[in-house]
């Protein structure tokens, strides 16, 4: 296999020319003539897992700037800004082991607000094609979590499908597929799965065409990594039970990774994830455009949609056209990404130097003359 397929048989998109689709990717190997492209593979604490072919992999040394913790402040480097799972960088030969020399501009970002006090964007995966939303028809399915993990990858530039697994345990897969009918009318797939049976797999195949890579998001215990199993063919990822009371299981895939499958697609596992936080960068208009749409209908153009006349939403919901507990997730959704898009500005405002060259801000004290 040459280097090329190598590289495409892992996500290297190339032009017609045989050279790379990405306009700014060929700029930088111009910038670069000595380094090669790789792509992550895996991310640790103690640094990266690359490779150049679907049967490769080997660390990396990251960039000195990625060294240093993450931070905000000036001249730091946010996490968001450094390397994950999917992304591609360019290496070059040093001593020991190879080294990062850049990082390509990213086609597609997967991203979400971190868990903690302070605002901290945790990028999930990078350049994939499609996002399979993973819940289990079991006790862990939730219409309404899956509205928010498609809040966080609607805007990514990435395709989102929602994958309900579990099919052969439960009764009731229509009344499940009912509940999101709201999802086909902004022409988001949905499939139902055995996430065990090959056979009922081979729906998502679309989505896994050769130099496609997708990537699975869900909690713990909906499926993904015995999902991954089936699609990969052999027993490669750990899988457990979950508990009976809630239907949640334990975190059995413990870091993310890409992995090359047979079908020529790329597939990255992914922890489970108990906190969804938006970043503040999401449009929850476009998630809920049945909600936006009856709101442009009512009487007042400022409508709460409380008890004011003429209100469509109110009319929708006691009509029974609009599930009230979708228009109120709609309106949490709603005021969480009002609140991180104020941290996220603070945030952005504190990384700017806003100390004009060779003067002392006002109102602090000049160290030269002792004179403020």
């Amino acid at each position: 296999m040459t280097l090329e397929l190598a590289l495409q048989a892992i996500g290297w998109p190339l032009d017609d020319d045989g050279q790379p689709a990405v306009a700014e990717w060929r700029e930088a190997l111009l910038q670069h003539p000595d380094a090669r492209p790789v792509r992550v593979i895996e991310q640790h604490r103690s640094g990266y897992v690359v490779a150049d072919g679907p049967d490769t992999g080997f660390t990396v040394e990251s960039l000195p700037e990625w060294q240093r913790p993450p931070s905000y402040k000036k001249g730091g480097i946010p996490p968001e800004q450094r390397a994950a799972v999917g992304d591609w960088v360019l290496i070059e030969p040093a001593t020991g082991k190879d080294q990062i020399v850049a990082l390509l501009p990213r086609r597609s970002a997967i991203k979400r607000g971190a868990a903690g006090e302070h605002y901290r964007q945790q990028l999930i995966a990078a350049n994939v094609d499609t996002v399979f939303v993973v819940c289990g028809l079991d006790a862990d399915f939730n219409p309404r979590r899956i509205e928010r993990y498609l809040l966080l990858v609607q805007g990514s530039g990435a395709e989102p499908v929602v994958v309900l697994t579990k099919s052969d345990q439960v009764d009731d897969v229509p009344g499940s597929l009912a509940a999101l009918v709201e999802l086909a009318a902004q022409d988001i797939a949905v499939r139902a799965v055995n996430a065990r049976d090959p056979d009922s797999v081979a729906a998502l195949k679309p989505w896994l065409r050769p130099g496609r890579t997708a990537v699975l998001v869900g909690s713990s215990g909906a499926g993904k990594s015995t999902l991954t199993n089936t699609l990969l063919g052999i027993e490669r990822m750990k899988t457990g039970e979950v508990r009976e009371s809630d239907a949640r299981g334990r975190h059995t895939t413990t870091h993310r990774a890409l992995i090359p499958l047979p079908t020529g697609a790329c597939l990255i596992d992914t922890p489970g994830m108990r906190e969804l936080k938006p970043t503040g960068e999401e449009d929850v208009a476009e998630n809920f455009s049945d909600v936006e749409a009856l709101a442009a209908e009512c009487r007042f153009r400022d409508c709460r949609h409380l008890k004011e006349p003429g209100c469509a939403v109110r009319a929708a919901i006691e009509g029974g056209r609009l599930d009230p507990q979708r228009f109120a997730n709609y309106l949490k959704l709603g005021d969480e990404v009002a609140g991180a898009a104020d941290r996220l500005a603070h945030r952005r405002a504190q990384s700017v130097d806003k100390k004009a060259p060779g003067k002392p801000p006002t109102g602090k004290p000049d160290n030269r003359n002792g004179k403020r």
